[in-house]
């Protein structure tokens, strides 16, 4: 523990107050601040050695009395979170596991007898098939076992990858795919090869969050564009595109993540025409186009493949598993090319093993897929009720597919809300871990990937959380739009 106290970082209180977002509810000021600051620290948007302002200085950022700093201090201080040397000052800290909890100083709160429900994470366990796909990709082993480095992937998952493509309507040869250790792989080469410091990345508002950190760690400044009911705002990112000069632009047109907004077949040929003019690389990020739950399933986002600036990525992690860290990229082959090379400075090749259970598992065609498609369908329908009996405020629409719900809550407490629900055996992602600069306080990401019996649990937590903030939205009709199509309104 003692050199996690040795730091240089330090965060100032209009800094702290910026990370904590909403963190007010009824109840205790000083147990609310605590459990924000809690919150941040276990989500890392506060890391871990950071020293902390003084209670005088946060006081003033927040606007509340020194007795409420000091209070949160010192409950922090006594579970573990925050660690106090003279001379030093006081920084951030993770307690032993068995004491990461409320203590005696804590208001008493429902406990979760049966652990907590984990809703930051949308993700499906393992399919049925994956025991069996893993065993045949045992008996294909030797025939790859020379010295295991393929740093742009197997052949024959580039093959099949690259059949994938053109089945979709997009022609694709195997040297036009790179084979990545996962989609956020492929994402992490595209920021760093494309963009350095200084450089703007045009992104989404809301957008996958650790797009937003892969910018931000090459160095580059995310540039957010909105997306609404349709998607993205086309206009605005024209617009964006003209004034800022971006070096990249990565989107999620189908079943956006978190939106669940799907962009239309002409509003994909008008971005392509747009990389076409301005010279962008425009990245579509297809991991969740496999999830289509009603209707027919998107049209590919390269289209017919001859858009030299435009850039798929997908992924087993959504379709088949996210212990398969196996993704790809599929665009020009120099691109390709030049990615392969660019990787060697971090990584080498995805392990081989994982690449032939990938084969395997493609080669299956469609059922481990409609599979998951019936698993999500029966998730996201149960959710969709249960929200509307247990938390009739909340408003969103059932998306056509994807993995959750963006909801507006009616009121700007999503972070708030999220530090409460830990406390009832609930912990889920507030709004504004999706936005580039915070905001998004009134949206809360809720998705359907876990079974029924932890989705109830989860729903039960969230009213208890929801109750105890004293429903701020609950003036506001209930009604949700079932019947209407992907996207929020």
């Amino acid at each position: 523990m003692s050199s996690l106290l040795v730091s240089d970082r330090r965060i100032g209180g209009t800094g702290l107050a910026s990370v904590l977002g909403g963190w007010r509810r009824p109840g205790p000021a000083y147990a609310a601040l605590a459990d924000a600051v809690r919150r941040a620290v276990l989500a890392g948007d506060l890391p871990l050695a950071t020293r902390v302002p003084g209670e005088r200085e946060l006081a003033a950022a927040l606007g509340v009395s020194r007795t409420t700093t000091s209070g949160a201090y010192g409950l922090l201080r006594d579970e573990g979170y925050l660690v106090s040397r003279q001379g030093s000052g006081t920084v951030t800290a993770l307690p032993p596991a068995d004491r990461r909890g409320p203590t005696t100083r804590t208001p008493a709160r429902p406990a979760a007898p049966e652990g907590v429900v984990d809703l930051t994470i949308a993700a499906c366990a393992a399919p049925r098939t994956l025991h069996a796909a893993a065993l045949r990709a045992v008996e294909e082993l030797p025939r790859h076992a020379g010295h295991g480095y393929a740093p742009l992937g197997l052949d024959v998952l580039r093959e099949a990858v690259a059949d994938r493509y053109t089945a979709r309507g997009t022609p694709t040869s195997p040297d036009q795919v790179l084979v990545t250790t996962g989609a956020q792989h492929a994402i992490a080469l595209l920021m760093a090869t494309h963009a350095g410091p200084g450089d703007r990345v045009v992104v989404e508002q809301p957008t996958y969050p650790h797009a937003i950190e892969a910018a931000r760690a090459a160095g580059a400044r995310p540039v957010p564009v909105p997306t609404g009911p349709a998607g993205t705002d086309l206009d605005l990112l024209e617009s964006t595109v003209r004034q800022v000069a971006p070096r990249l632009v990565y989107l999620i047109p189908d079943h956006h993540n978190p939106t669940g907004a799907t962009l239309s077949a002409a509003g994909r040929a008008r971005v392509r025409e747009l990389a076409a003019r301005t010279g962008t690389v425009v990245a579509g990020d297809e991991v969740l186009t496999d999830l289509t739950l009603d209707g027919p399933e998107p049209e590919p986002w390269a289209g017919d493949g001859r858009a030299a600036r435009v850039v798929a990525i997908g992924s087993m992690s959504k379709s088949h598993w996210g212990g398969l860290r196996v993704g790809w990229l599929r665009g020009p082959a120099d691109l390709v090319t030049r990615l392969a090379l660019a990787r060697r400075a971090t990584d080498l090749g995805t392990a081989v093993l994982d690449q032939l259970v990938a084969v395997e598992l493609l080669r299956l065609g469609a059922e481990p897929v409609e599979e998951r498609r019936a698993q999500l369908r029966a998730g996201r329908d149960l959710l969709a009720g249960l929200l509307a009996e247990r938390l009739p405020g909340w408003r969103f629409t059932v998306p056509a597919g994807g993995q959750s719900l963006w909801v507006d809550l009616g009121a700007p407490v999503s972070s708030a809300l999220s530090a409460l629900a830990l406390a009832h055996g609930v912990r889920v992602a507030p709004g504004p871990a999706f936005g580039v600069d915070g905001g998004l306080e009134d949206r809360l990401r809720v998705p359907f990937t876990a079974p029924a019996a932890e989705l109830r649990r989860a729903v039960d937590g969230l009213a208890l959380a929801w109750a105890a903030l004293g429903s701020p939205g609950a003036d506001r009709d209930g009604a949700y739009a079932a019947a209407r199509p992907s996207a929020l309104v």
